[in-house]
């Protein structure tokens, strides 16, 4: 059935959470494909947040929180990084009364406030059809919240962690990937240049593949990853051997910012929480970098070797997308017009097997701790006694291999 044909339906987009390269082109592609066949296309800015901030006694040219997209508006911002759409990273069914709408103060007074009635009221004020949010685990949670409350949603999965469930690409892994390899080579100049140990933290908070991918292409000699604690000793003794070994002498490593030692707990740069209750991670990768200074002489004769200690961070998940990241956001983007078209709801799109599909949304599943449950899998692709990607046995594994859940 193809809706063109009947009367006209509009379709929402929204982007939640951290900004990726390859979002502004999956928004693109989605607006093209609606128009054309017959859609009306609205934008809510800020994600969550932009939906329970819609005033249902204002007109759609009045809302703070939506925009009308047209071909000529998203041709124009679709070549871009990040999202013009903006992002948040509200939690609608748990919202501070501080961060409660001004419109809505005087109905919910407790500390935190499910906002959830007020979303399902807002979208239908819009006569949204179908939601298209575009999000990590969290944001994809929530959406799984309002398809139990019966909007018509279908999901698109981002992260440059890689890590929703369900699936075996993210938007913006690729650019993730190709920024800490391009920023590695980049430090690789100065770290031979000491003789250094070159030890880089990246983003990672429950899942190591944006250290292990990299390290895979050839970025690092060895990575930390949080799904495995670490022997610091075993680590300073291998980088010290990795250096030695190296004409340049120098070592790298790559460590995710999840990661933690043995019998220890991973490190927070504050206590303070997000709308989802995730401390904010940080330190990890400087205080191995201490630890192996202070190591290195039981290993290197007795003499200590110095180390140059970075945190990637947003430098790697910023600026225009990668081949990939322009790519994958297109298809994916006329997989789920696909299936607003046959009808369907409450599906993400998705890669599995190396292939386009879809499945549940009810696959972006938490676990008790409310962390993602797409995990490396440590035993297959990670060797625990060299802290180094394992990718031997590949036949009928797809491209990107390490993402398999």
């Amino acid at each position: 059935m193809n809706l063109k044909k009947n009367i006209s339906k509009t379709i929402a987009i929204l982007t939640g959470g951290g900004d990726v390269p390859g979002l502004n082109p999956a928004i693109r592609a989605i607006t093209i494909r609606a128009i054309r066949e017959g859609f009306k296309v609205i934008g809510i800015k800020n994600g969550w947040k932009g939906v329970i901030s819609i005033n249902p006694l204002l007109p759609l040219e009045e809302q703070a929180y939506c925009i009308q997209l047209d071909d000529h508006m998203v041709n124009r911002l679709g070549r871009t990084g990040g999202t013009f759409l903006h992002s948040s990273r509200t939690k609608a069914d748990k919202v501070h009364i501080n961060e409660v709408p001004d419109h809505l103060k005087g109905s919910y007074k407790e500390e935190y406030n499910d906002l959830t009635p007020e979303a399902v009221k807002n979208l239908k004020h819009l006569g949204i059809d179908y939601l298209i949010p575009i999000g990590g685990d969290d944001t994809l949670s929530y959406a799984v919240r309002l398809h139990h409350e019966g909007v018509k949603t279908i999901g698109v999965p981002k992260t440059m962690d890689g890590d929703v469930p369900g699936t075996e690409y993210c938007i913006g892994f690729s650019t993730c990937v190709t920024r800490t390899i391009e920023l590695t080579h980049a430090l690789r100049t100065c770290a031979g240049s000491h003789e250094r140990f070159l030890v880089l933290e990246v983003f990672g908070r429950n899942a190591g593949f944006s250290a292990l991918l990299p390290t895979m292409g050839g970025a690092a000699d060895r990575c930390v990853i949080p799904e495995h604690q670490i022997n610091i000793e075993q680590l300073a003794a291998l980088m010290v051997e990795d250096r030695n070994n190296n004409p340049s002498k120098y070592s790298v490593v790559l460590v995710s910012e999840g990661a933690s030692y043995e019998g220890g707990n991973i490190l927070y740069s504050s206590h303070e929480t997000d709308a989802f209750g995730h401390k904010k991670l940080g330190g990890i990768g400087e205080d191995i970098g201490q630890q192996l200074k202070r190591l290195s002489p039981k290993f290197n004769n007795g003499k200590t070797i110095n180390v140059i200690n970075q945190k990637l961070g947003y430098l790697v998940r910023s600026g225009m997308p990668d081949a990939l990241d322009s790519i994958v956001p297109t298809a994916y983007a006329n997989l789920a017009m696909d299936l607003i078209i046959q009808g369907l709801s409450g599906q993400m799109v998705c890669i599995n097997d190396g292939k386009y599909s879809h499945i549940s949304i009810e696959a972006v599943k938490k676990d008790e701790h409310g962390q993602s449950t797409k995990k490396v899998n440590v035993s297959k692709f990670y060797d625990t006694n060299r802290y180094r990607p394992n990718y031997s046995n590949i036949i009928g594994d797809p491209m990107l291999i390490l993402t398999r859940e």
